[in-house]
C-alpha cells in the first residue's frame, strides 16, 4: 500500500479543547512553523509519540531533548503537523531516514 501524508493540521493546544489526529500504529510525523520545518520523528504509536512533544504536565512519554518541547510550546497555535501511517515500524524507520537525509529541519536529529 502506498504511503500518503495527511494534510497539515494545527497542533492542538492541551490547555484548550483539541484533538491530535494521528495514527495509533507505526508511522512518521513532521512539524512546521510557517515555512520552517521544525522537526520530524517516527514511532510504533505515532499519536502517543507526538504527545511527548508537549511539556510533561500535558504530554506523555519521554523526550531527551527539552529544546524540542520548549519550541513546540513556544509556538503552539502556529505549529502545524502532518503524519504518515506505515504498515510496520520498519517502514516507519525507513521513512524517517529519508526525512533525516533531507537535512532541512530546525531539529534534524
Amino acid at each position: 500500500m502506498p504511503q500518503v501524508w495527511s494534510e497539515w493540521r494545527i497542533f492542538p493546544n492541551p490547555r484548550h479543547q483539541g484533538i491530535l489526529v494521528a495514527p495509533f500504529g507505526p508511522g512518521c510525523y513532521e512539524l512546521r512553523n510557517g515555512g520552517q520545518l521544525v522537526l520530524f520523528g517516527q514511532g510504533g504509536h505515532v499519536a502517543y509519540r507526538m504527545t511527548s512533544l508537549l511539556p510533561k504536565e500535558w504530554g506523555c512519554g519521554t523526550r531527551n531533548n527539552q529544546e524540542k518541547r520548549d519550541c513546540v510550546l513556544k509556538y503552539l497555535g502556529r505549529i502545524e503537523y502532518r503524519t504518515l501511517a506505515c504498515d510496520t515500524t520498519r517502514e516507519a524507520r525507513i521513512a524517517e531516514r529519508k526525512l533525516r537525509s533531507q537535512n532541512k529541519y530546525l531539529f534534524n536529529d
